[in-house]
């Protein structure tokens, strides 16, 4: 028997998909008490993926990304920003004076861009209000740069390249590949060429240029690339400066256990969310699949303690770009070696598998449907 005592009361602090899909996993784990979300944004929760995508390409509506409507039952503020959590008092406090208490909290505040300037003029794209503006700048573009050549990158690289402008990609590694290892990433490289996408490589990183505007880049070798908009696209942050005092946050995120808990009555769930690798290293996985499974367990921990499953990484995320829509599961380890288990790669629709000593560890689909269990199964069990 467990001596664990069910809270009352729950804030949700982040207004992600992490933070909404914790509303319906604490009612569904028995909480009949009451749920307050707080968020910085203007914004209810809504699904990230599409931003640099449909939004970005204004075929979709800003609104179209917004997620289903919650009901009376939940408290949402928007526009409140945490600055602190007091432990012991169980007190959330906002910029504006308000303390909000809690019986226990859920930490879910994601991340934030990582900046290449001070310059607040300096364009980025992880919010909703982030892909608005990006949009409105890119008609009048003839030219765009983008630092950085991972899955965002690459992504509005694409996006911004149907729209009709000029578009080149500077990144310190080849593009795609730390991601995807090199086979599939040259072939994406190659779809991005044959677009007319311009991808250079700068080992030793580069200076963004301009006071007012962003005007280019200086890359290490003295290089300089100029455009009319330059977006950077350089990985993300930890939003956990606000917990500063508590012990909770490291410098990777928040540390959790198998439940996704910090305490007995603090979880921890979505890009924020720091666990151990094979090597022990605390690490962040920030992906879409990751965020609704972290939520899941969370709120069922804060609700039924140790009697909660524990959380079982699954690995799954996807991209859209340069004509290649890929589907991943499981993680594509260094080294992997790949093989085609259906179709073709030069072909750009494929079914494929990467293996180390012969075990399964990651498989994607390339331009054809296949049901997600399917694959997980084919990234850790075999072929299917």
């Amino acid at each position: 028997m467990s001596d664990h005592t069910a809270p009352r009361s729950v804030v949700i602090v982040g207004g992600s998909v992490a933070g909404a899909t914790a509303i319906d996993a604490l009612r569904q784990a028995g909480h009949e008490g009451s749920i307050t979300v707080v968020t910085e944004e203007r914004w209810p929760p809504y699904a990230r993926p599409p931003l640099s995508k449909a939004v970005l390409k204004g075929v979709e509506a800003p609104e179209s990304v917004l997620l289903p409507h919650y009901g009376s039952d939940v408290t949402f503020r928007q526009e409140a920003r945490a600055i602190g959590l007091d432990i012991d008092r169980r007190v959330v406090h906002l910029a504006d004076g308000d303390e909000i208490p809690y019986d226990a909290v859920l930490l879910a505040t994601g991340e934030r861009p990582r900046r290449l300037s001070t310059n607040p003029a300096e364009m980025v794209l992880r919010t909703l209000d982030d892909a608005i503006a990006l949009r409105d700048r890119v008609p009048a573009a003839g030219s765009v740069l983008i630092v950085g050549g991972g899955f965002l990158g690459m992504e509005i690289a694409s996006s911004v390249r149907e729209l009709g402008a000029a578009v080149t990609v500077i990144d310190q590694e080849p593009h795609l590949e730390r991601q995807f290892g090199p086979d599939l990433a040259l072939r994406i490289r190659t779809a991005a060429g044959e677009r007319g996408v311009e991808l250079r490589c700068s080992p030793g990183g580069v200076e963004l240029l301009g006071s007012e505007q962003i005007t280019g880049v200086r890359t290490a070798q003295g290089t300089v690339f100029e455009a009319d908009l330059v977006v950077s696209a350089v990985g993300c942050l930890p939003n956990v400066e606000w917990l500063e005092g508590t012990g909770l946050a490291t410098a990777a995120g928040i540390a959790v256990d198998s439940r996704c808990l910090v305490r007995p009555d603090i979880a921890a769930a979505g890009d924020v969310v720091a666990r151990g690798d094979a090597q022990g290293k605390l690490r962040r996985t920030p992906h879409w699949a990751n965020a609704l499974d972290q939520a899941r367990v969370a709120a069922a921990a804060l609700v039924r303690g140790p009697e909660a499953p524990a959380y079982r990484p699954r690995p799954y995320f996807w991209t859209e770009q340069f004509g290649f829509e890929v589907k991943i599961a499981g993680e594509i380890a260094t080294g992997a070696r790949l093989s085609e288990v259906d179709g073709g790669l030069l072909d750009r629709e494929a079914l494929l598998q990467w293996t180390v000593n012969g075990r399964a560890v990651a498989a994607a689909s390339i331009n054809r449907r296949i049901a997600v269990r399917k694959l997980h199964q084919l990234a850790g069990a075999g072929l299917i």
